[in-house]
């Protein structure tokens, strides 16, 4: 009993002391680990998997695992302080695609086929060879690509259209339960929750989940698919109740004899329009 507490313990101790060691190491996605650093991973599980065996004793153990997590940090101080050392540790970044051409020799280097190509752009839904104008595959064996002038997606600065800023979305309910910290972020409270909820006919228990957006505007995706929820409008509907008292002051303007009351509407008319052109890009999508 007592040699199996010992185990436990000291698998505890070393699954902490390993943990410790990732985390010195850096904290980057497995997809995205360097090389070098993904190898003193591997060492650093072997070397714990034999101390925890008793396959190899904690002093030696140590020594390994000091070892290769010193050394990858410092290979990375060394590259941060030297590019020549950066680029001869981690490799340099290999271009593709050059003005629209392939560069075969390159594909030869990395033992990269057409088809290999095709399907890393593929992944970045670019299914077209002919709209690459350049691509490059980083250090870390990940493929970036630059679309042609003509190809690229056209967005609200291209067209001098003003778009309002959007915060990240949070999520106040999950499976059923309210959120309290990521609602009270938004300045927002239960009441006005559940008092949103209602407008919409839905109970909390049935909501698997809500997010909240930065104008206040709900995405609710509920337990029960059967249920039909009414998409919100409510900055539609602003936009269009301030045109129609915008519309309602030009037209008393017209309509009315007196000269005061037709400057005073006419004004207002026009400050209201002044007021709703700024408006447009955050009531309307």
């Amino acid at each position: 009993m007592q040699e199996t507490l010992y185990l436990i313990l000291k698998t505890l101790a070393l699954f902490c002391i390993a943990w410790l060691s990732m985390r010195l190491i850096g904290k980057r996605n497995i997809t995205k680990v360097k090389p070098f650093n993904f190898i003193s991973y591997i060492i650093i599980a072997v070397a714990v998997t034999l101390m925890s065996l008793n396959l190899i004793n904690l002093s030696s153990g140590f020594v390994v695992l000091i070892t290769w997590v010193v050394l990858p940090l410092a290979l990375d101080f060394l590259g941060i302080k030297s590019q020549v050392i950066h680029e001869f540790i981690n490799g340099k970044e290999t271009v593709l695609i050059k003005h629209g051409k392939i560069m075969e020799e390159n594909l030869l280097q990395l033992r990269m086929t057409g088809e290999d190509l095709l399907a890393e752009l593929r992944s970045k839904n670019i299914f077209n060879l002919t709209d690459v104008e350049f691509a490059v595959m980083e250090s870390n064996g990940k493929v970036n690509a630059y679309l042609k002038a003509d190809k690229k997606p056209i967005t609200a600065h291209d067209v001098g259209q003003k778009v309002a800023p959007q915060a990240e979305p949070q999520t106040v309910i999950m499976d059923g339960n309210i959120l309290a910290e990521p609602l009270s972020s938004l300045g927002l409270n239960q009441t006005w929750l559940k008092t949103e909820l209602d407008k919409m006919g839905v109970v909390l228990e049935n909501v698997f989940i809500c997010q909240v957006d930065s104008s206040g505007e709900l995405f609710l995706d509920l337990f029960n698919d059967a249920v039909e929820l009414p998409q919100p409008k409510v900055r539609e509907l602003l936009y269009a109740n301030l045109e129609k008292i915008q519309a309602d002051l030009l037209a008393f303007s017209l309509q009315t004899e007196n000269k005061s009351a037709k400057g005073m509407y006419l004004r207002n008319s026009q400050k209201l329009d002044h007021l709703i052109n700024k408006l447009r890009p955050y009531l309307l999508h």
